[in-house]
């Protein structure tokens, strides 16, 4: 795959608000690429500068080769979908596919043979002349990407298109928009806050925060290799640590001064020198937890600590373990849980250990960082200082009503 859009330097400021901060990106052809990051980040402004929607302040998008920057939407070979599909409710499903061709004036054989693929690419042959409010969301959801992909469009972008679906729903809709991508091998940037939804499905992921580019990288690479303390609070569960470099074991190996803990030993992948404070991330799948002392290793760190708290969730149980002034996450995969497994229990001293290679050293960047750092999962991304999402949201409905 070569680079097939790509988007260099875009600013867009609303006043006083930037809500894309000289972002520059390349996405490949036929590549499934999300753009991820909390409400306000600049995802959804991001995704209708590329549309035509909005004209960036600065900078250049090119499409195949094409400066696309100044051309209005109906001449750029892109499609949106909108979280609400604005279907058109007195049209069968049939017509609402059919409509771009019918409106481009195409024969009306070819109009019958491309709605008919459609529909089988969509498995909803059976449902061709039920109007949208006749069928489930998930039907509307396939229909408004069938109207999308008629068109023929070189990329098709995706505004939290699943956002309005149910849990059950939502995740059957995840393995159908995959298999759809791999049938029509369409570039597809899908927005959305929902973290599993990118790692799912997505070859590359973008991490946006306050309007920039935190990281790029595929999803094991964001989620194992996070490069910022933001990125590794907002993409799943992590443990956060504050400390000092305290010196060089050897050219990978790091001793850390952490508050509480005493001496830790982390692979220093970022280069951080001697004397600079950082925060350690430890996911809570990385630590292992026991009653008894683990053997002991030159790249094992070890802490003792008391159960404080206890959730079975089936395939794995999560622990609050004291330590100090920490409360530490962590999550025991099950195996034989009523068989070989002796259950840990409320108030149990227990160790806690990991691998010096399983924690990851991030610089503290900024107090905007901290904060980020501090703030409970389902408060990440309420506050941020920047155009909401929802605001670009209201603006694509009109568009798309327009």
């Amino acid at each position: 795959m070569s680079e097939f859009l790509t988007i260099i330097g875009a600013t867009k400021r609303y006043g006083a608000v930037e809500a894309v901060k000289n972002v520059s990106l390349e996405i490949k052809r036929g590549e499934f690429y999300a753009l991820l990051g909390p409400s306000g980040c600049g995802k959804t402004t991001l995704l209708r500068l590329v549309a035509g929607f909005e004209r960036p302040d600065t900078g250049r998008i090119i499409l195949n080769e094409q400066d696309i920057t100044d051309l209005p939407p109906n001449q750029r070979k892109v499609n949106t979908i909108f979280q609400n599909y604005a279907l058109f409710p007195h049209l069968s499903v049939w017509d609402n596919i059919a409509f771009g061709l019918k409106i481009a004036h195409l024969p009306k054989k070819e109009i019958e043979e491309e709605v008919e693929k459609m529909l089988q690419l969509i498995q909803m042959e059976d449902q061709a002349y039920k109007k949208p409010s006749q069928i489930s969301g998930g039907q509307k959801q396939r229909v408004a990407i069938a109207r999308a992909l008629i068109n023929k469009p070189q990329v098709l972008l995706l505004d939290e298109p699943l956002a309005a679906l149910d849990l059950k729903l939502r995740q059957h809709m995840l393995m159908e928009l995959d298999l759809i991508h791999d049938e029509v091998n369409i570039t597809f940037v899908y927005v959305t806050h929902d973290q599993g939804e990118a790692m799912s499905l997505s070859d590359r992921i973008a991490v946006m925060n306050m309007g920039s580019i935190e990281q790029i990288g595929t999803p094991a690479e964001i989620y194992e290799a996070p490069k910022s303390s933001f990125v590794a609070a907002f993409i799943g569960d992590t443990n956060f640590f504050e400390g000092l470099l305290r010196k060089s074991i050897d050219e990978e190996y790091s001793l850390l001064d952490i508050e509480g803990f005493g001496d830790v030993i982390c692979f220093n992948d970022k280069k951080i020198k001697t004397g600079d404070p950082i925060f350690l991330s430890v996911r809570p799948e990385k630590f292992r937890i026991s009653r008894d002392m683990p053997g002991a290793n030159e790249h094992i760190n070890m802490l003792q600590g008391q159960v404080e708290d206890i959730i079975y969730l089936g395939a794995h149980t999560k622990y609050w373990v004291r330590v100090g002034e920490y409360r530490l996450e962590i999550f025991q995969q099950h195996s034989r849980f009523l068989l070989d497994e002796k259950p840990i229990l409320w108030k149990d001293d227990v160790w806690i250990s990991w691998s010096a290679d399983d924690g990851y050293m991030l610089e503290r960047y900024s107090e905007e960082d901290e904060d980020w750092m501090l703030l409970p999962p389902e408060e990440v991304g309420e506050d941020v200082d920047s155009l909401t999402d929802d605001d670009d949201e209201e603006a694509a409905e009109k568009d798309e009503e327009s």
